[in-house]
């Protein structure tokens, strides 16, 4: 009987680190049957790969497409850039379990951490759930084009045990041991471990900390203790206050949840911060012992260049003085908080802090709606500034008002320095990811990593071979979260396959606004270059620079 399909002459990089080699794959019933040098047998397709790479398809092991997939069946942009699984459910935050009477704060917990409009979420989400495990099987039925791979944030749990109460207190032992409960339950369905975060900007509902921040150690030690029960599952967690700083009490957080579950834990977020320009080295220096009991510092292979929309200002949130923003949604309440002279007074004082983040001259006018403050785009917050004779924080907030809070800045900051970036992608240690796909919507889009990574870090800088960077994006998360089998091009395992020409292959440059979510939401989104096929357990999902419309995915499912 013929293979449902031949792909031959590819350069098989097979996601193990091994060296490429000129071989053919044989596919039938969503598996790989064969890699061989030649293979004869007769297939219904037969692709010619001369000249490109044959890789396994990407997993992406930090994404928020988790209210994204009830409107997205192809969990776009990921499914662009040869991304064939994505892992959802990071830094604690979430859409499951939930309430019918706890869904305006779910949605308003991703509002404030992941900068997706209420509006949008409000018209998208279908809550044809309640439970973890009802939920993942919602997924499955939407007939996904990726394979969705799910992490139970604990913030949910903790509304759905303890009400309201979540966001103001630690737990009692009996809604501990409800949380346990649920978590093992979404576990036993197939979820490969929980999320949760430490980062005081990650504000939830009415402004006040995400639930899970009020976590004691002893819910902590419950959670991880599930895991460690059965054996399997890993953590996420957000837990770098400041980013790239791993502080005492958080490095024995560290060693505390890696020693409870006997289970590997990914930490965000490593970057290379040139305004404290040895902090990723002595956070590397700090977390060496622990790396071989399992934790991984998580990076973003991409320069973090962030839009700044000043009706959800993201960017500040980690700003005392700006937690008033959040506790207000109206654009009339925003204004008058911009416009408060005790405000910007405060935010002036919060800047005096030595590891603030305050160069006026990395942030820069994206766009502007009013004509006759055009000639403002393009010019960064100092250059304003000197312009108009006034401070980095005037002039940020008065071009804000007199365009009634429409315009929007982009921010450059941190993994800038090509020498430092080296270390950090050359160190087996650090999961590459932070893609944070369906998240902050309107402000970035870095899902797009796998295509730059393949075009800047491997073939323009010279960075990392391309088998090593085939296999940090492939074998590596699938290791990690005990994604068995997918990762790697070898008989048995799922026909997850990228082909991808690595002459061309890259991320697209300046993000493009489109308007396709629900109520015709805007969106910034990044195109690929040079990703000519993907296959998700066989069946092609994008070829020749567009989506097939096939919906080949599956929801993953944990096992022992």
């Amino acid at each position: 009987m013929p293979c449902d399909l031949l792909i031959r002459n590819g350069s098989v990089i097979d996601g193990s680190g091994a060296p490429a080699r000129r071989a053919d794959v044989a596919i039938s019933a969503g598996k790989v049957v064969l890699v061989e040098d030649r293979i004869t047998e007769k297939a219904n397709r037969i692709i010619d790969a001369d000249g490109l790479v044959v890789a396994p398809g990407f997993i992406d092991p930090h994404t928020h497409y988790d209210a994204q997939i009830c409107w997205d069946g192809a969990t776009t942009p990921s499914s662009w850039h040869g991304v064939t699984s994505v892992v959802m459910g990071n830094c604690g935050v979430g859409i499951a379990p939930c309430r019918p009477a706890a869904r305006e704060i779910a949605m308003r917990d991703l509002v404030n951490v992941e900068a997706i409009p209420f509006e949008v979420l409000e018209a998208g989400i279908s809550w044809d759930w309640e439970t973890f495990p009802q939920y993942m099987d919602a997924a499955q039925r939407r007939r996904p084009a990726l394979n969705l791979a799910f992490l139970v944030p604990l913030t949910p749990l903790r509304h759905y045990v303890m009400g309201e109460a979540s966001m103001e207190r630690a737990a009692s032992p009996g809604e501990i041991e409800k949380v346990k409960q649920l978590l093992s339950e979404a576990l036993d369905a197939g979820a490969f471990g929980f999320s949760s975060t430490l980062l005081n900007q990650h504000m939830g509902y009415g402004g006040r900390p995400l639930a899970c921040r009020n976590a004691s150690r002893e819910e902590l030690k419950a959670c991880c203790n599930a895991l460690r029960e059965r054996a399997r599952g890993a953590i996420e967690i957000a837990m770098t206050r400041q980013i790239a700083v791993l502080e005492p009490p958080e490095l024995e957080l560290l060693e505390f949840m890696l020693e409870e579950s006997r289970r590997p834990v990914t930490f965000i977020a490593l970057f290379d911060r040139d305004d404290l320009p040895e902090a990723a080295r002595e956070t590397m220096r700090k977390v060496r012992p622990l790396i071989a009991r399992g934790a991984r510092p998580q990076t973003s292979p991409l320069p973090l260049t962030r839009e700044l929309v000043m009706r959800s200002p993201f960017a500040f949130a980690a700003f005392p003085s700006w937690k008033r923003l959040f506790e207000h949604t109206s654009k009339e309440a925003q204004a008058a908080v911009y416009r408060d002279p005790g405000f910007r007074e405060s935010f002036r004082n919060d800047l005096k802090n030595p590891l603030s983040f305050a160069d006026w001259a990395r942030i820069t006018v994206h766009e502007v709606a009013r004509q006759d403050l055009k000639r403002y785009e393009g010019k960064t917050v100092a250059e304003i500034a000197r312009e108009r004779g006034v401070d980095g924080v005037d002039a940020l907030l008065d071009l804000t008002l007199e365009d009634d809070l429409r315009n929007e800045f982009t921010v450059q900051s941190w993994n800038t320095r090509v020498d430092r970036m080296a270390e950090l992608l050359n160190d087996p240690s650090v999961l590459l990811g932070l893609g944070d796909g369906g998240a902050h919507l309107d402000m970035l889009c870095d899902s797009g990593y796998p295509t730059y990574v393949l075009g800047t870090w491997v073939r323009e800088r010279g960075v990392l071979s391309l088998e090593e960077a085939v296999r940090r994006m492939t074998s590596d998360p699938a290791d990690f979260f005990g994604i068995r089998d997918r990762g790697r091009l070898q008989p048995g395992l799922a026909a997850d396959v990228v082909l991808f020409d690595p002459a061309t292959v890259g991320s697209g440059g300046r993000p493009e606004r489109i308007y396709d979510l629900p109520g015709g939401g805007k969106r910034m989104v990044k195109r690929s270059r040079g990703i000519e096929l993907t296959l998700v357990n066989g069946v092609p999902t994008w070829e020749k620079g567009a989506l097939t419309g096939a919906a080949a995915g599956a929801v993953l499912r944990s096992s022992g």
